[in-house]
Order: C-alpha cells, then structure tokens, then sequence
C-alpha cells in the first residue's frame, strides 16, 4: 500500500451515529448525507455502516453519487440535494433516485421523463426560507405542492429547507433561525391547507440537530457531526456547558511514512521558495504527501505532525506529492515511521482536521472533502 493513506475508523463512525440517536425522538429519522464521497471518507462503506445504523435516507449531492450508490447494493432512498440536468432525468428514474424540485419548469421536465418510463417518481420540494441558493419561495410553496400533486407522475414525498446560521451563537443569527423556522413552517401549514400532504417535513443540520430540537420535524440530516466535528460556534465545550453533553470521534486519520532522513546544516534552506531555513545542525524527515493529496500548500505554517508520540513542525513550503518535517537532533525517529498528520486524539493525533481549519482559517468540511482519491483509505472497526 501505499506510504500516504487515510484511515476510517467505522467504529468512531458508529459512535457519532449513536450520539446523534440520543438527541431525537424515536420517530424521526435520519438522512446521512454521502456527498462528496462521504465528506471524503469513502461514500460506500460509510452508508453501508449508516443503513446498518437505522439511517432511512441517504442524500447525495450528483446523479453519479446516488448510481454509485445503487450499484454498491444501498436500496433505501436517496435524496438528490442539488438540481440535476434533464440529460440525467433518465438515469434518475432507472436507479429509483429522489430529485429535489422548487419550480414548476423542472417539476414538468420529470414528469414528462417519469411518464416516458411509465414509473412514479417521489420529489422533494426545497424551500428557500434564508439561505438564498436554491428553493422557492415560502409563499410560493403551495402553488408548486399544488402542481406537484396535480402531476400524473410526480408523487410530493417531503419538503425541506436549509438552515443558514443555526451553527452560529450571535443574537442576530439565532433571531434569523427562528425566522427560518417560522417561515418553514407557515409553508408546511400553507400546503396542508390546501389538502396536500407535505410527506416527510425536514430542515436540522448538524447545529441543529443538537441545539434547534424544534427543527427536527420528521427527520434530521446531519452532515459535519455524522464525521466527527463540530460545527462552527458549536463546540463540545458549549454544549457540555448547555448540558448537552456530546463527544464525537473524528472518523478519519490521516496518515503518511518517513521515506528519508537528510541531515541539514545551520543556515541550509529547505523546499521552494527558501522560506525556512535551519538555525542548527539536525535531519529533516521527508514525507511523501503533499498538497496533491490534500495537505494544502498553506497549511505549511501551522501543521504540526505526530511521528511515535512526538510532535515535530512541517518546515519550507508543502510541495505537490511531497512535504518536509524539521526532526532537530536526536529525534529518535527512524525511517519508515509511520507519521500521524490529524486524526482522533485519543490514538496518536496531536491535531484533528478542525484544528488544521482553524489554522488554515478554513472548516474541517474543506479538510477531510480535500483529502484526494489516489490516497487510499482502509477501513476499520476496532469493534468486530
């Protein structure tokens, strides 16, 4: 295998899931979002272990991610968050996917494709309540549930919105969210008045599920806390303090190998740029990883690395496959060594892909999503 590669720990994955169960009540359900190849931590066998969990929808952001889905074996449904093209309308009918719709054009596009199959297609209606990408109108709503449901093909399975800043702490952001929810909410009120059944009303993200337990509706999708991170102001701290006492476990290691070890002399410079230069005598370790695997070329500053429970800094500028740690003197470290770049600090991490974002002024979404495919992942459970 190769000398760079990610770890996924499916039991950390298992124990977010279950912490996630203990702040719903029994009837509402999850929907996992699998986009961008699980956040980057492998989409398959992570909605593998989710359906094994009790997840009852899967939410992708491509047509191409739902087929990869289906064709692994994943039969429960799965939501399709953004909005496709017609010349995939077909595909989306073949491998029984779930589009999201908010306008009359595209609800009449699939269904003119759905009686061209001669099949039913379920949809989900997106509400726009403040997030200000795609959704209708909240007041708006019920005239496309309307054509939704007077749709021969077309079945209204659920409706939902998207929360813009219930991660966020600020009195004005939280004022925001529950004007969000309002709105939601006349919406959903709006189509029942009108005779329709909205389906499955959902609307928490990760902030939500733990902090906004009114926007739980019918079912939750929690994305970042699914993976082991909290999002934004939420930290462990404040929900602890909040007496929410939640502990995730991030799900992904990031790991790589000393390949060599030159020694350097007081004042020889290192990688490009000669941004760093050695004020002693010591040996730099080489590690083949770099900003084409997804350790980014400005993480350089900040990233520390844990090779055999120490801490040692990346030292010149990150390259694309190939990046360089200052060991100093009598380090100890040998070739071969295994190096530990973030990952749960209960193992040998002495950062997590949050304190990597911080750093980088960045979100741990941008982190594990960046992490690219030529790194292989290898698939864990320390409970079986």
């Amino acid at each position: 295998m190769r000398a760079t590669f990610a770890n996924i720990y499916i039991d950390n994955l298992r124990h977010n899931l279950f912490e996630i169960k203990r702040y719903l009540q029994p009837q509402v359900k999850i929907c996992v979002p699998v986009k961008a190849d699980a956040y980057g931590h492998g989409a398959v066998p992570v909605a593998k272990e989710a359906v094994a969990q009790g997840a009852s929808y899967l939410a992708v952001a491509a047509v191409s991610e739902g087929i990869a889905l289906r064709k692994a074996g994943i039969s429960i449904p799965i939501l399709i968050l953004s909005l496709p093209q017609p010349s995939e309308f077909a595909e989306i009918i073949q491998f029984h996917l779930t589009p999201t719709v908010f306008d009359v054009e595209l609800a009449g596009l699939l269904n003119r494709a759905a009686e061209k199959a001669g099949q039913m297609l379920p949809v989900h209606l997106k509400i726009d309540t403040g997030m200000g990408r795609i959704g209708c109108n909240p007041f708006e709503a019920v005239h496309i549930a309307e054509y939704i449901a007077d749709s021969s093909y077309l079945h209204l399975e659920g409706v939902f919105t998207h929360l813009a800043v219930s991660d966020s702490l600020t009195e004005s952001d939280q004022k925001y969210t529950v004007q969000q929810l309002a709105l939601f909410g006349e919406a959903i009120e709006s189509i029942k008045k009108a005779g329709i059944d909205p389906g499955i009303r959902h609307a928490a993200n990760s902030a939500g599920v733990f902090c906004w337990p009114e926007s739980h509706f019918d079912m939750v999708r929690p994305g970042l806390i699914v993976y082991g991170y909290y999002p934004g102001d939420i930290t462990e701290e404040y929900l602890q303090k909040s007496g929410i006492p939640v502990h995730l476990k991030p799900v992904m290691e990031f790991c790589s190998t000393i390949v060599a070890i030159k020694k350097i002399k007081s004042g020889e410079s290192v990688s490009y740029g000669r941004t760093w230069t050695a004020t002693e005598d010591g040996d730099i370790g080489v590690l083949p990883v770099g900003y084409a695997d997804g350790l980014l070329r400005n993480y350089g500053r900040d990233v520390k690395v844990s090779i055999n429970g120490k801490n040692y800094s990346i030292c010149g500028r990150i390259c694309m496959d190939q990046c360089m740690v200052n060991l100093g003197r009598n380090s100890g470290v040998s070739r071969w060594d295994q190096v530990v770049i973030f990952g749960p600090k209960e193992g040998s991490a002495v950062q997590t892909a949050a304190d990597i974002a911080f750093a980088a002024d960045t979100i741990p979404y941008e982190v594990t999503c960046g992490i690219d495919k030529r790194v292989p992942r290898v698939y864990i459970d320390r409970e079986k």
